[in-house]
């Protein structure tokens, strides 16, 4: 069972301390639906190592392999727009290089197993890139990138939006600062609540976000191509 405390020290500089598996899938189940969609997106603020993220992408993969593990081509592309939905931010620069591992390695496990001999290493390269725009070394209070001490720098947090524009092997992406997304968050009209529904467990950034009015500066870079080549826009 993973642990919850890194060390003490963690704990006490930085108030570390990780959400255990069991409470992990109970609050995902809350929002079941949505974890179960390949292209809705989740953001989680305070990411650690990716406990929720992994969650998230474990029930993501389930259902693509299910709907397309007998394309390796549809399973690719659908994979990594499971990848691309999900996103994180933590002030610690370890816990950002393990989360992306574990999301790869999840990811990549589930990859050789589908796709056995279709493999290949230009999209993994891919995933691997999109995991290094999503999961962020930042401070999600201030939307600040951090340098290897966790302090503030002048860099904005910038997250990359990933589509299939034109549902076929170019995949776009288009990148906001963190802060234009929240902007557009709360522009956006509030649903009404349903009965017993909890309060969200993290941030979920839906389509409505590529509609945000123009004069919040929309796209800071915008860039489209093959999905086994994304990386080369770096």
């Amino acid at each position: 069972m993973p642990k919850q405390v890194k060390s003490k020290k963690r704990v006490a500089e930085h108030g570390e301390v990780f959400t255990a598996e069991r409470e992990v899938k109970a609050m995902c189940d809350l929002v079941k639906q949505e974890t179960e969609r390949i292209d809705s997106r989740f953001l989680e603020p305070a990411c650690g190592n990716g406990n929720f993220l992994a969650e998230i992408l474990s029930r993501k993969l389930a259902v693509v392999r299910k709907k397309y593990k007998k394309s390796p081509y549809d399973w690719e592309r659908n994979s990594l727009l499971a990848l691309g939905s999900l996103y994180g931010v933590d002030l610690l620069i370890d816990n950002c290089i393990e989360c992306r591992q574990r999301l790869f390695e999840m990811w990549d496990k589930e990859y050789k197993a589908i796709c056995k001999k279709e493999c290949n290493d230009d999209t993994r390269e891919a995933a691997k890139f999109i995991l290094s725009r999503n999961i962020v070394c930042g401070n999600a209070l201030t939307l600040k990138c951090v340098d290897e001490n966790g302090k503030d720098t002048n860099e904005p947090i910038v997250f990359s939006e990933w589509t299939f524009p034109f549902n076929d092997a170019l995949m776009q992406r288009s990148d906001y600062t963190f802060a234009e997304l929240l902007a557009a968050e709360e522009e956006r009209p509030k649903r009404k609540k349903k009965k017993d529904e909890p309060e969200q467990i993290s941030l979920m950034l839906d389509e409505d976000i590529r509609e945000a009015p123009s004069d919040e500066g929309v796209f800071l870079k915008k860039c489209i191509s093959h999905y086994r080549r994304i990386q080369e826009n770096g």
